[in-house]
């Protein structure tokens, strides 16, 4: 066994990562200087993808026009079933 004392105070004391994990509870590491995020979760530098990046092109899938359209589908349907039920 070693005697040597351990001086763990400020990474103790240094602000943890905000990130939430996989179970719910919020990621236990320290979070990286002048960051709120560790460097797992994306507070090393240089992470992320760069500015002007073409390969994160947008799909539309969520956009409100997008979401709008499927809840008035889905509005559609429900009428037509109710409609269907009753001519059985």
């Amino acid at each position: 066994m070693s005697d040597h004392a351990r001086n763990t105070g400020p990474m103790l004391a240094s602000p943890r990562c905000g990130a939430r994990i996989r179970f719910g509870g919020s990621c236990r590491s320290p979070a990286v200087r002048g960051k709120q995020r560790c460097r797992m979760h994306g507070g090393t530098p240089g992470s992320g993808a760069p500015r002007g990046n073409q390969n994160a092109r947008k799909h539309g899938r969520f956009t409100k026009d997008t979401i709008a359209e499927r809840r008035q589908m889905q509005a559609m349907l429900g009428e037509v079933r109710k409609l269907l039920h009753e001519m059985k």
